[in-house]
């Protein structure tokens, strides 16, 4: 016990006797950077509230079976991954399409979640026929 409190005492004079490092402007305006708020709150009524609300332009007209393959489901469709059917194996889509009842209960199934794919795969934002477009690029018929 004795040998903590002279430890602890030791330390305190240390800290409480030691000189802050002088810090040069750059070395300031990198700390101030560092430290800086990530974002900030913007009221109603205020001037930065001018552009809340902002929202990004839909497409016009769905995307294509390719761009939605290549962005969201190029991962697990194109080496088969955990079981997913791969692109341009339409034996295996057709398949798939029989055991179910057909190409449209495929899409509905698939689209609300089927085997390890979550809904909607990894394509969030992705409505029913971009999804089916998805789904006839990759060899699914119907």
């Amino acid at each position: 016990m004795r040998m903590l409190a002279i430890l602890l005492g030791g330390l305190f004079s240390v800290m409480a006797l030691a000189k802050p490092v002088p810090l040069d402007d750059v070395s300031r305006q990198e700390i101030a950077e560092r430290i800086a708020p990530v974002g900030s709150v913007c009221k109603e009524g205020e001037d930065c509230a001018a552009n809340v609300g902002a929202v990004a332009a839909a497409p016009s007209e769905p995307r294509s079976g390719e761009t939605v393959f290549n962005k969201f489901c190029t991962a697990c469709h194109t080496s088969g991954l955990l079981g997913a059917p791969k692109k341009g194996d339409t034996a295996e889509w057709t398949k798939r399409a029989s055991a179910i009842g057909g190409y449209s209960k495929l899409l509905q199934q698939a689209y609300a979640g089927i085997g390890s794919m979550p809904p909607k795969g990894t394509c969030m934002n992705c409505s029913e026929e971009e999804f089916g477009n998805a789904m006839l690029y990759m060899g699914a018929v119907k």
